[in-house]
């Protein structure tokens, strides 16, 4: 039975695609000395932000304010925190494979992971990749056998800010996307209509300015 190991040796923007995707670099190998033919593995990943494997700036605590609370609460409420799902078929390989791993990512900041990835100014991202999924491969006699990956394999990167920053800005350039309620998106429309204005921009702007407290960028 394949006895195989994972690890995540780089990521990258994908740059052409029809939305944001990171490419991650997962290495698949087998710690066999006689490895055994893979045929295919269909592999399953959880992706979890692990945010207390790093520090942060005061500007970092005061935007991350939101998903942990203040700095003196962080001993309780820096958890683990679920990015996403994805699966990947491995081709066929024998001792190693270099594959991409494709992440699909989002600047909705009605989601805790997009939050905290736009709160980082510099540094990296602990991440933790754990593994399943089945794997069909050759026996000795030419048969083909299956298996399946437990949970207990998995591999750790630290995904460099600037990393994702690049990503955004290419698909959204000086843009952020916000997530509303119907209910309230309605007013916001109608208020932009009555005032004659033509963008979003132009109508929240509006209603900022007049607002009675100053807005602090």
């Amino acid at each position: 039975m394949p006895d195989l190991s994972f690890q995540i040796e780089d990521a990258e923007p994908e740059l052409h695609a029809a939305g944001p995707i990171l490419l991650f670099k997962l290495r698949v190998s087998q710690a066999n000395d006689s490895p055994t033919p893979i045929h295919t593995i269909a592999l399953r990943c959880q992706i979890r932000v692990e945010p207390a494997r790093r520090t942060y700036t005061t500007p970092e605590r005061e935007r991350l304010r939101d998903l942990f609370g203040t700095p003196e609460r962080w001993g309780q409420t820096l958890r683990p925190m679920l990015w996403t799902h994805v699966s990947l078929t491995v081709p066929p390989f024998g001792a190693t494979a270099l594959v991409n791993l494709p992440v699909p990512c989002t600047l909705d900041f009605s989601l805790a992971a997009t939050k905290y990835f736009d709160a980082l100014d510099d540094g990296e991202t602990p991440l933790l990749f754990p593994f399943s999924g089945t794997i069909f491969f050759e026996a000795i006699d030419g048969a083909l056998q299956v298996s399946q990956i437990s949970w207990e394999k998995e591999a750790s990167f630290r995904l460099p800010a600037v990393t994702w920053r690049k990503l955004m800005h290419h698909y959204y350039p000086n843009t952020a996307l916000l997530s509303l309620r119907r209910d309230i998106f309605d007013r916001l429309d109608c208020y932009r209509r009555n005032h004659g204005l033509l963008t979003w921009e132009h109508a929240l702007d509006r209603l900022l300015s007049s607002a009675n407290e100053p807005v602090i960028p």
